[in-house]
């Protein structure tokens, strides 16, 4: 029985933490990986990287035609697309009686609209080779009370699980999957997290007390290596069966040092 071909798959966000966790580690298991975001220099050290054919395409999400010249420009360069993987992500840290108007629009622009444009512009490559769409979603979105001062971050992110919901309804023949994951820093160097990385260190620091005395945070956290295992054995499954649903928790630690550098 002669080799399958390499899976052909797009990741969103992919020029640092998860994202290019994920480009690369999905690279390493043979798959072509085109890496896309918005910083281009970030993008194409992260597909020099991965070698194996992989492409550094810029990408705003948050722009229609930008996601519809992105996914034309992956498609001619590799043939086709199999997958998409959508780990962009923005957060504030901040109680419900501030967030202004424009953050909650960022949110929304970034972790919801962004999403399905970019969706919008892969359905039409996805379909034709009864392809897969992953989304890094929150537990704090669906299984969990939102933390408190991360509430808008959670209330985008039960959208983007209703929206993989709603594609999945319209599209029947792509495997959406909504994969919820806990605490996760990234790799090292770019792979790591820049999620808090514009927010108050001082803030964040009263913040994660706050967390781990009342129970919200227990210190584990989810190794980088295990979501890319989980995000490649998601897209194996092919075009006979797809995993609609999938949670990723880490078990509870006393790693309260660690997570104080997130």
């Amino acid at each position: 029985m002669p080799d399958a071909p390499p899976q052909r798959v797009a990741v969103v966000g992919a020029s640092a933490g998860l994202g290019r966790c994920i480009g690369l580690g999905l690279a390493k298991e043979g798959a072509k990986v085109a890496f896309l975001a918005r910083r281009r220099d970030r993008l194409e050290n992260a597909a020099k990287e991965a070698g194996s054919g992989a492409v550094a395409v810029a990408c705003d999400v948050t722009d229609a035609g930008a996601c519809q010249r992105a996914m034309t420009a992956v498609v001619e360069q590799f043939g086709g697309l199999d997958a998409l993987v959508y780990t962009t992500g923005v957060g504030v840290l901040a109680p419900l009686t501030e967030v202004t108007a424009e953050q909650w629009a960022n949110l929304f622009a970034t972790n919801v609209t962004g999403a399905s444009l970019i969706t919008a512009a892969a359905a039409p490559h996805l379909a034709a080779n009864a392809g897969s769409a992953v989304y890094l979603s929150s537990l704090s979105a669906s299984y969990s009370a939102p933390w408190p001062l991360l509430g808008a971050y959670a209330v985008s992110k039960a959208a983007l699980d209703k929206l993989v919901e709603a594609w999945r309804i319209e599209h029947p023949n792509i495997g959406f999957t909504r994969l919820a994951v806990g605490d996760c820093f990234g790799g090292e160097g770019d792979s790591q997290t820049e999620f808090n990385k514009t927010w108050d260190p001082q803030a964040l620091e009263n913040a994660i007390r706050f967390w781990m005395d009342n129970g919200y945070m227990q210190g584990g956290l989810v190794e980088a290596d295990h979501l890319v295992d989980v995000v490649h054995n998601v897209l194996r499954c092919g075009n006979s069966s797809f995993i609609p649903y999938l949670t990723l928790a880490p078990r509870p630690s006393g790693a309260v040092a660690e997570l104080r550098q997130w």
